[in-house]
């Protein structure tokens, strides 16, 4: 296993990858804003299991095709741009009538959708494959072991950084709900955030 020092490099390099705001991150949050805590942790769960994907792909060696091809990656780019494309015209054009779901129906998308921007954010894309250049102990045997413990942390520290968005975020929502104002607002800043994070996903470059 790695040593306590490495360890501690590798905790504070995930909390910030964690914590610093990205297209999963954001997307928990207007889900929070919208649809309250519940809809929040929903959606939380949905990017952790986006992450859960992307490090199910470097356990098994698939990361490393995304990691050094160009066209892979750019690919992965532009279905997400799409993706997040769509969810900004969806909230922007949604009438106040139509923009509430049925309970059920809004988890269940929320879940769904957190997975697909998860697994198309090209940040998780490039630092999940990383986790082994962090952490590299000298006998194989621990060192695989030390590998899946460090994946396991990266897609807990991410699923406490949304899940922190979410409870302090939805109850906002849930106040502000009733507000007529507040739902035409929290529509625009939530389409508008979605598509402005399209330039996040089209500036970001290969390791």
């Amino acid at each position: 296993m790695p040593h306590a020092a490495e360890w501690l490099v590798f905790l504070g390099a995930t909390a910030l990858f964690a914590f610093v705001p990205g297209p999963g991150m954001l997307y928990v949050l207007a889900r929070s804003l919208r649809g309250g805590r519940a809809e929040g942790f929903q959606s939380g769960i949905g990017t952790a299991l986006g992450v859960t994907v992307h490090v199910l792909a470097a356990a098994a060696g698939l990361s490393a095709v995304l990691v050094t091809s160009a066209a892979a990656f750019t690919v992965i780019k532009l279905v997400g741009a799409v993706h997040l494309i769509y969810l900004g015209i969806r909230a922007l054009f949604s009438k106040s009538s139509d923009a509430v779901e049925p309970p059920r129906q809004a988890r269940r998308s929320a879940v769904v959708q957190g997975v697909i921007t998860e697994v198309l954010n090209p940040k998780t894309a490039l630092v999940v494959p990383g986790v082994p250049a962090a952490l590299r102990p000298p006998r194989s045997r621990s060192r695989a072991a030390g590998l899946r413990a460090a994946r396991l942390v990266v897609v807990a520290m991410g699923l406490v950084a949304d899940m922190t968005v979410a409870l302090f975020a939805g109850p906002l929502g849930s106040r502000l709900a009733a507000s007529r104002r507040w739902h035409v607002r929290q529509r625009v800043a939530t389409g508008a955030t979605m598509i402005g994070l399209v330039g996040f996903v089209a500036l970001a470059e290969r390791g």
